[in-house]
């Protein structure tokens, strides 16, 4: 059974705004996104960031 963006991303009110986050996490879809529209690719993004996952830079695609 596949994950779904739904299991990945989440909202609460009282974190960054109510904005969607990462697995309850402080890094934001948005975040993910604009590192990956500034030219970032997985890998790199990976690297900066280990917490992340490759689904979790999925599920925020998939979010989009």
């Amino acid at each position: 059974m596949s994950m779904q963006y739904q299991d990945i991303i989440t909202i609460e009110p009282g974190k960054r705004s109510g904005k969607p986050c990462i697995r309850g996490m402080r890094i934001t879809v948005y975040d993910v996104l604009s590192y990956l529209a500034a030219g970032m690719t997985y890998e790199e993004l990976l690297d900066d960031f280990p917490y992340l996952t490759k689904e979790d830079i999925l599920a925020s695609l998939s979010y989009a």
